[in-house]
């Protein structure tokens, strides 16, 4: 009988035993699953827009937004924000209008197209620095055009009261802008609205060679960005960052720091077209409401 018990005892023992060695196991293995699934976390990319890490003038950061389209409006390609650089502070917005937005655009500016001018003095004026043809339209003249001035304000948080009508503007072969600030230094100009705090820059259509957006000033290595290509620009678009027109694409850069001072990195041109066509359509947003 003593020999039994002494059975049983060392029976349950090695039960006891069992049981914890294979508790021991499994906790074992979910502190490596713990692991894992940790160190796989670290290394996957950070695509949230408003976190997605970047230093200060690299040129290669990119930041993929979920696309936007407002209600009705056409299907169009994938949408995301590429930061180009932080002096100037310039995003470019991939796919920001349809092919049906850019072709209308085009359509109901060409009979009105006349001479570009600059203002010299508070007037217009035909300078040999701007060749190409344009016309402004009214805010919010048709339901198309609401509705691409309120996608602006809803992407730069600036209202739409504060911006100035669209300008539409056409470049033929050879026409350019020369390098140029969008700010104004003289109170005259200033009266209705304030400054120009920023601007926004629709490309209506591709161009088969030239015509970039180039700012000769801007802090930073343009090569840098990815899509740079030295083999695909123009002698123009060479001397600084610059912006390849591609129908659809927005690209939006500040006038002013956040300090209400002028930027001077901001000054910009537009490269004479060597080959096609270039349209395109400019919005100008005041720190005020304009008039």
């Amino acid at each position: 009988m003593v020999k039994a018990r002494h059975s049983r005892v060392q029976k349950s023992w090695m039960t006891r035993w069992s049981w914890m060695f294979l508790l021991s196991v499994l906790t074992m293995f979910m502190f490596l699953l713990i692991l894992l699934l940790l160190a796989l976390h670290l290394r996957m990319p950070n695509t949230n827009t408003s976190f997605a890490p970047f230093e200060h003038n690299h040129l290669n950061s990119i930041a993929r937004n979920a696309s936007y389209i407002s209600e009705g409006e056409d299907e169009q390609g994938e949408q995301w924000v590429e930061i180009l650089s932080w002096e100037p502070r310039a995003f470019l917005y991939h796919n920001f209008l349809t092919k049906e937005e850019c072709e209308y655009l085009i359509n109901i500016a060409k009979p009105n197209m006349q001479k570009s001018s600059v203002l010299k003095s508070g007037k217009p004026t035909i300078s040999s620095a701007r060749t190409s043809f344009g016309t402004f339209l009214d805010r919010g003249l048709d339901k198309t055009v609401r509705n691409i001035e309120k996608r602006i304000a809803d992407f730069t948080h600036i209202p739409v009261e504060n911006g100035e009508g669209l300008q539409i503007l056409h470049y033929e072969v050879g026409q350019e802008y020369v390098a140029h600030p969008d700010f104004f230094g003289d109170e005259l100009y200033t009266a209705n609205g304030g400054n120009r705090i920023a601007t926004m820059l629709m490309y209506l259509s591709d161009v088969e060679e030239g015509g970039e957006t180039v700012f000769p000033d801007a802090k930073g290595n343009s090569r840098s960005v990815p899509w740079w290509n030295i083999n695909k620009l123009s002698y123009c678009a060479k001397k600084g960052l610059s912006i390849k027109p591609k129908m659809g694409n927005a690209l939006l850069f500040w006038n002013m720091r956040p300090d209400a001072t002028y930027d001077p990195s901001s000054v910009h041109g537009s490269c004479p077209v060597i080959k096609g066509n270039k349209w395109s359509c400019t919005k100008w947003m005041r720190i005020n409401e304009f008039h």
